[in-house]
């Protein structure tokens, strides 16, 4: 059974091998556990704790969370498990770059959120920010959303990881 030392990451860690152990963890944490809300909350203290103990700009994440679709409401996310600062409640489709994710189904990796259309400010100490969508049968059931008190927080090598990271979530996990 993995327990609160799974949220733990090693100092000297490369950003790779800190991924190696989210998906490692979150594999550990998800067997025996469908339970949406269960996996998305562990998974959201994961990613939060493996960048910050990453060097800059990684340590610079300052939230780590998902969306998920609103049941209430089609076209519209609503927060879901995640650290960090008081988020935004909901958040339309095509609005914003979590709402650009949702639409498209397609990754964001945004270098500097001024530079993009309609960015929504949660947190104005966000300067960059990393959305991809979680899919189970072609259909989004979520998204997976990280910000950057850096420009440029986020690379291909994040995009590559948190991709396959939304595979394991959707086959996971019961939305």
């Amino acid at each position: 059974m993995v327990h609160a030392e799974s949220s733990t990451f090693a100092q000297g860690l490369s950003k790779k091998e800190v991924y190696a152990q989210i998906l490692e963890q979150a594999k550990e944490l998800f067997d025996g556990q469908r339970n949406w809300v269960c996996n998305l909350a562990n998974t959201s203290s994961l990613l939060y704790n493996g960048l910050r103990s990453l060097p800059s700009p990684s340590n610079a994440v300052n939230w780590a969370g998902f969306y998920v679709l609103d049941p209430t409401k089609s076209h519209q996310l609503i927060l879901g498990p995640f650290h960090g600062q008081v988020a935004c409640q909901t958040i339309a489709f095509g609005k914003g770059v979590c709402g650009a994710a949702a639409t498209s189904q397609k990754t964001q990796l945004v270098k500097d959120v001024e530079q993009f259309p309609g960015h929504i400010a949660c947190d104005g100490a966000s300067k960059s920010e990393i959305v991809v969508p979680i899919l189970q049968s072609g259909k989004l059931v979520a998204i997976i959303d990280i910000d950057c008190a850096e420009l440029e927080g986020f690379s291909s090598e994040d995009q590559e990881a948190l991709e396959a990271l939304a595979e394991l979530i959707a086959a996971s996990s019961d939305f």
